[in-house]
């Protein structure tokens, strides 16, 4: 069901499930995410799976769905062979099967539209480096016009996710101003730092005193490296936290594989979920390696409203 309450709204007045990795359902549903575009690919061969996949994470609970626009880019889809205007249908696309998705059932779906990092379209694994040698003028550039037209599909939240440094996270924020569609910033990092080694206490302070932020927190990383970070993130800019890692494993970019394991207990026990939600995490979920099942668990542990059948219209 479309929300009635804007995001930054029912963060409020308390905490909401996000889905998991979209690709980890893809793949489960037999779809092949090889080549550059990964999971963005079927935005243009396959919008069925994607919305399929969408689906199950609502089966499972979610309250927030993140959309397939994470590798979906201007530039990547270019190399295709794919034109600017079909990029733009297929962004908005994005937006539009999300939507569709949360539209069966009775209760609250509200849709992210994923911007992924530079290093995303790179394809090469540069969002876990970010530092590609471009400006924060040059980035802006870059991420301007996908963001424009997510904005203009109409999501509830602009969800810019895996960020490595804070000089995209300066551009993403610079490109997403005064689009009128909030924003949630996400970093990825490692330890006590970004991916690209800043503090993560002056990566958060970027978006301290923007009033578009509703959101400030950390993704696709170790589960135990966002202990501290949900903490820091709230101290720092007193905005609700968005906290969604990984599984515990790691992403090889060489052999394009995860390496390692997840923690045995899992990334998301009820312990460390209700830590987060004390030191100011609304927004809990999973990313790379954390499929519905998870987030089924998640969905529990918080106490969400479960699911019934969409009214019909009189």
């Amino acid at each position: 069901m479309r929300p009635a309450r804007t995001l930054a709204a029912a963060l409020a007045e308390g905490s909401l499930v996000l889905d998991g990795g979209l690709s980890d359902q893809l793949r489960a549903q037999g779809c092949d995410l090889s080549g550059e575009l990964w999971s963005a690919r079927l935005l243009d061969d396959g919008p069925e799976q994607i919305e399929a996949a969408h689906a199950a994470y609502v089966r499972a609970g979610a309250q927030v769905l993140i959309t397939a626009g994470y590798q979906a880019t201007y530039e990547g889809f270019a190399r295709r062979g794919v034109g600017r205007a079909r990029v733009s249908q297929l962004l908005a696309d994005s937006v539009t099967l999300a939507r569709r998705a949360g539209a069966e059932v009775a209760r609250e779906i509200w849709v992210a539209a994923s911007v992924g990092p530079y290093g995303a379209m790179l394809a090469d694994g540069g969002e876990y480096r970010g530092r590609y040698g471009l400006s924060v003028r040059e980035l802006e550039r870059f991420h301007r016009p996908r963001i424009e037209t997510l904005a203009a599909a109409g999501p509830d939240v602009l969800a810019l996710e895996t960020v490595p440094d804070t000089d995209e996270a300066e551009a993403l924020l610079r490109a997403a101003e005064g689009l009128g569609v909030p924003v949630w910033l996400s970093y990825t990092i490692r330890g006590d730092r970004t991916r690209a080694g800043q503090p993560l206490a002056e990566a958060f302070a970027l978006a301290a005193d923007k009033d578009d932020v509703i959101a400030v927190g950390v993704n696709c990383c170790d589960p135990s490296d966002a202990d501290a970070a949900v903490a820091l993130a709230a101290s720092i800019t007193h905005k609700p936290v968005v906290v969604y890692p990984n599984s515990g494993e790691a992403w090889d970019a060489k052999t394009k594989g995860w390496v390692g394991e997840g923690r045995g207990e899992g990334p998301l026990p009820a312990a460390r979920l209700h830590t987060w939600q004390a030191a100011g995490a609304r927004l809990l979920g999973g990313c790379c390696r954390v499929g519905p099942a998870r987030i089924a668990e998640v969905a529990a542990l918080l106490g969400a409203e479960k699911d019934g059948p969409a009214e019909t219209p009189s």
